[in-house]
């Protein structure tokens, strides 16, 4: 389980390039914070400029977990920033549509209004395997890829109480390169925002029967953090009505900087019954 090799990509020619999709990342299927990583490390092969900044993605087909292609189109390009169009495709069905943005650094307002959450360091919290019960069932293979600094240990009750719609906790993404690729390391953030607005979503409701994938995500990022093992995320469902769930999120450093941001839509859809 690393990060980095789970996420590599291929080149098979002019601007296209393939991805073996591995059964680790598995929760509803292929996660699709993962794809978003996978997409950002397909444009970064394409891009001049080595800072990705923003990231839009459209989900339109639960993957397999085999290999993908991906189509890199050059959207547009200046002297400070760049668009990528990225197409992920399995079996010649579309898989994902995802928008990456790139800008060079240079001079500008600098300012930050973003107060991380006041919470423990990592080192301090109870890990999250060591509240785990038999009575917690079998966690998808996804949660193997992480350490986790739980903060609210609550959430670990059975019965599980409601809880308001926020999730944070301390994540450490098991990853033997370094994170100096900054489309790695937007990566690292875009997997673990797209995955926790579904976690701050269920909170209010311990009794879900429901499961509610991704519609589409967007990602900004603001800075990079590449020798921090953890990072906080912090993700928020302001509401939830008709079927669809909205969902923000932000990823600190140790230092308390804010790395990135993020917006999710989520589908409601009912959990499968057994067969």
């Amino acid at each position: 389980m690393d990060f980095e090799h789970d996420t590599r990509v291929t080149a098979l020619g002019s601007s296209a390039y393939r991805a073996s999709l591995s059964k680790d990342w598995e929760i509803w299927g292929p996660n699709g914070g993962y794809l978003c990583a996978i997409a950002l490390r397909a444009a970064g092969h394409e891009a001049q400029i080595q800072r990705p900044v923003a990231l839009y993605c459209h989900y339109l087909k639960v993957a397999q977990f085999a290999p993908v292609e991906l189509r890199v189109e050059l959207l547009g390009r200046t002297r400070r920033s760049e668009s990528f169009r990225v197409s992920m495709r399995q079996d010649d069905k579309p898989i994902l549509e995802a928008m990456v943005r790139t800008a060079a650094a240079g001079e500008g307002l600098e300012h930050s209004d973003a107060d991380a959450p006041a919470v423990p360091p990592p080192e301090e919290l109870p890990d999250a395997r060591s509240l785990l019960t038999p009575e917690h069932g079998k966690r998808h293979a996804f949660w193997k890829n992480f350490d986790v600094r739980v903060i609210h240990a609550e959430r670990f009750e059975l019965p599980r109480p409601a809880m308001p719609p926020r999730w944070r906790e301390w994540f450490r993404v098991h990853c033997e390169a370094a994170f100096a690729d900054p489309f790695l390391d937007a990566g690292r953030s875009a997997l673990l925002l797209d995955t926790m607005g579904w976690p701050a979503a269920v909170g209010p409701h311990p009794n879900s029967s429901y499961l509610a994938p991704s519609l589409d995500f967007a990602a900004w990022f603001h800075a990079t953090s590449p020798a921090d093992d953890f990072v906080l995320v912090e993700a928020h469902s302001a509401i939830a009505r008709e079927g669809c769930i909205g969902a923000t999120g932000r990823v600190f450093d140790r230092a308390g900087t804010l790395l990135a941001s993020s917006g999710t839509q989520l589908l409601c859809t009912p959990i499968p019954k057994p067969a």
